[in-house]
């Protein structure tokens, strides 16, 4: 991963074997995570609409830079190369699917716009159109004979200048995704708000029930902390290490590494797990005997087709069309 790339420049060979297993422990987790959600999507065709699609992305995204992350690379030369800027095309590629979601979520239930799977082939191309070309402008600044393998992981950013090219196509992104799906949450839940208020003052005949859109408006406002949460340490860290080049902090290191290793378990639990992929493997699990299916986790069970209309799975977009 890009983050442990840049941390382990000066630091002891025990701190190392820490920062390594660190890494391997929570990205494993994300692979895992995110993995499900893949294969959710795979097989569950009942999941198959176009705001999941971009959820299956997501997670494919977080899957591949996760992999990447863990196996790091063994040799020198092309496969050095390879190895780093893959996780640095696929974490950035995860970021910017938030986006598309924020995006989608916003036009949908703000805008009332029914076309948004019509700018499916829109959304690909920023995606991985953005994220190839931060990939390419990374290698600004990087030579052939800067290639460094740390550990088992390759690092392609020396001195201040590939540092800072690195801040400007990782973190720059990043924070600019932060501050737009922010931005784009706000105006959503400031919006339902105002409907379930003005819902709540009409007449009994217009009145709901909206009590399972509040736990909906709350799980929208934790969106933009995942990122927030997963890059605010290697943020920091890497502010420090252009400051301050030569003198590393471990306790920053450790909380670099893990937080940005463990987001695609918390883009996984976030966006994947909700009600419609409980309800569809609760309905494949309903196969299994009685006996069995008592001592399954009550978050499997569907919680009604109440909830599972609020949730972002469906943003209403069938609906509406």
């Amino acid at each position: 991963m890009a983050t442990l790339q840049a941390v382990l420049g000066n630091l002891t060979a025990s701190d190392r074997q820490i920062l390594t297993a660190v890494n391997t422990g929570a990205s494993s987790l994300s692979l895992v995570g995110s993995g499900f959600i893949v294969l959710c999507y795979l097989l569950f065709k009942e999941l198959r609409k176009f705001s999941f699609k971009l959820v299956f992305f997501l997670a494919l995204s977080d899957m591949f830079c996760s992999f990447f992350s863990i196996i790091g690379d063994p040799s020198k030369g092309f496969f050095c190369y390879a190895q780093g800027y893959t996780t640095h095309f696929f974490c950035v590629a995860s970021f910017l699917w938030t986006t598309t979601i924020a995006f989608t979520l916003h036009r949908t239930v703000v805008r009332h716009k029914t076309d948004v799977e019509d700018l499916e082939p829109v959304f690909h191309l920023y995606v991985w159109g953005t994220s190839i070309v931060m990939t390419v402008i990374r290698s600004i600044g990087n030579e052939n004979q800067h290639i460094h393998r740390l550990g088992t992981w390759c690092w392609a950013q020396t001195g201040r200048t590939g540092k800072a090219v690195h801040f400007i196509t990782f973190y720059a992104p990043l924070w600019g995704a932060i501050l737009f799906n922010g931005v784009t949450y706000f105006q959503v839940i400031r919006m339902l708000n105002n409907a379930t208020r003005m819902a709540v003052g009409m007449s009994e005949r217009y009145q709901f029930d909206s009590r399972p859109d509040i736990k909906v408006l709350n799980r929208w406002g934790y969106y933009p902390l995942i990122l927030i949460g997963s890059w605010f340490f290697g943020t920091i860290n890497r502010i420090h290490d252009f400051i301050e080049p030569g003198h590393k902090i471990f306790w920053l290191s450790v909380l670099d590494v893990g937080m940005a290793a463990l987001m695609g378990l918390f883009n996984s639990i976030a966006y994947g797990l909700n009600s419609s992929v409980r309800r569809a493997i609760y309905e494949r699990l309903d196969l299994l005997p009685e006996s069995f299916r008592r001592w399954l986790p009550k978050s499997l069970k569907p919680r009604g087709q109440q909830q599972q209309d609020s949730e972002l799975v469906s943003l209403k977009v069938e609906d509406q069309q």
